[in-house]
């Protein structure tokens, strides 16, 4: 029940989400006037207040329990929503982005680190599940919201608030609340414990790629998708082809090589995919950035799961929490230093025509990382390398 409730929960905060905040730069600047710059301070204090309060919601996930952290964020997030739609001046929409942000601060880490205590030896396969759901949110969100916005940008953003206020009940109501173990020192003690763990370091510095060649969906693709074809429309194609191809291929992906075990290897194996997606658009047309946009979910799908059943590895089950938060902290200090530096070799390309610049530099990202995993040393062992399949099905629902 716990997990089911989590991965409907996980949909429904993508589909909420992702009605409203595709559109809120086009109703601050358009509908409300704003100036870019000032478009910018609130879309940012949005992406400030979240990453950089990764840390707090996990170690409050440790020391309240993962079910008040994940109610409080569902519950800070209908009112950040609902501040949209009613607010307009400045003061209430920079707060409305900064409650949003501290919501996903709160439950990210927390409905993580709930989901992987519930999921016993089948964190790989929940987690997976957990992405299943995570896309279809991200599909439903967007289609909902562009539907919405021909009443207005109020009916988004009320709407989304709506959709969290029904999942902090539901959770309220629903949710088993599990007993949380005692804690033995301080929050400052439990954070130097993590960031003295140095194959946890190491690892999460390793996932930097992961993270930043997934944003590519969202920088380098886009543009290339229009620069092939002429049309700006033209992404939409990219995100089906990531989307249908997480629906129908995440859990039996997941499965497959779940039961071959070596979880090192398959992630290593995904960043590798991810790596070589990127050399498909050195050549010129639109078909090759579609077989960019595959190979890119497919070592997503083939990583991800696996990535995230080995950062409660590294540390006291007490201590879930906080790695999930700082390794959400890492991810994203070094997924926005990445983005950077791609965003810097697309300028450089434009101005000199050396347009397989930013193609190359992801995928030596991308191989770097693998060649990073495959040198690690002190992974946790989540079961033996060699694992049977299992006889029975997860107690988590089919995605449909």
């Amino acid at each position: 029940m716990a997990i089911r409730l989590l991965l409907v929960n996980q949909l429904g905060v993508n589909a909420g989400f992702y009605l409203l905040i595709p559109y809120l730069a086009q109703y601050l600047g358009g509908t409300l006037g704003m100036s870019a710059a000032t478009v910018g301070l609130v879309l940012g204090a949005r992406n400030l207040s979240q990453q950089g309060l990764f840390l707090l919601g996990g170690s409050a996930a440790d020391r309240l329990g993962p079910r008040r952290v994940i109610i409080a964020g569902c519950a800070v997030r209908t009112l950040g929503f609902a501040l949209f739609g009613l607010g307009e001046g400045l003061p209430a929409l920079v707060a409305a982005s900064v409650l949003s942000g501290l919501a996903g601060a709160l439950f990210n880490p927390a409905v993580r680190a709930y989901l992987a205590r519930e999921a016993g030896d089948r964190k790989a396969e929940a987690f997976a599940l957990f992405n299943v759901f995570a896309t279809a949110g991200a599909l439903v969100g967007p289609l909902l919201g562009s539907a919405l916005l021909l009443v207005d940008f109020r009916a988004c953003a009320l709407t989304a608030a709506g959709i969290f206020a029904v999942l902090t009940v539901a959770q309220l109501l629903v949710l088993p609340e599990r007993p949380v173990p005692p804690a033995s020192g301080g929050v400052l003690g439990d954070w130097r414990e993590v960031l003295r763990d140095r194959p946890f370091l190491a690892f999460a510095l390793a996932m930097s790629g992961m993270f930043t060649l997934e944003s590519q969906l969202y920088l380098l693709l886009p543009d290339a998708a229009e620069r092939a074809t002429g049309v700006s429309g033209a992404v939409a194609a990219v995100f089906l082809v990531s989307t249908l191809t997480s629906l129908t291929l995440q859990l039996p992906l997941t499965r497959a090589l779940r039961s071959r075990g070596g979880r090192a290897r398959w992630i290593a194996a995904g960043l590798g995919v991810l790596g070589l997606a990127f050399l498909a658009p050195v050549v010129p047309g639109f078909p090759p950035v579609l077989v960019c946009a595959l190979l890119l979910q497919l070592g997503l799908m083939a990583a991800q799961p696996f990535v995230m059943e080995l950062v409660p590895g590294f540390g006291r089950p007490e201590l879930t929490g906080t790695y999930f938060g700082v390794f959400s902290v890492l991810s994203g200090i070094t997924a926005a230093a990445g983005n950077a530096a791609i965003g810097w070799s697309m300028d450089i390309a434009e101005r000199t025509g050396a347009g397989w610049l930013p193609w190359l530099g992801c995928a030596s990202l991308g191989l770097v990382s693998a060649a990073a995993v495959t040198r690690l040393r002190g992974l946790p062992r989540t079961e033996p390398d060699v694992a049977a399949a299992p006889s029975s099905p997860p107690t988590v629902p089919p995605a449909r």
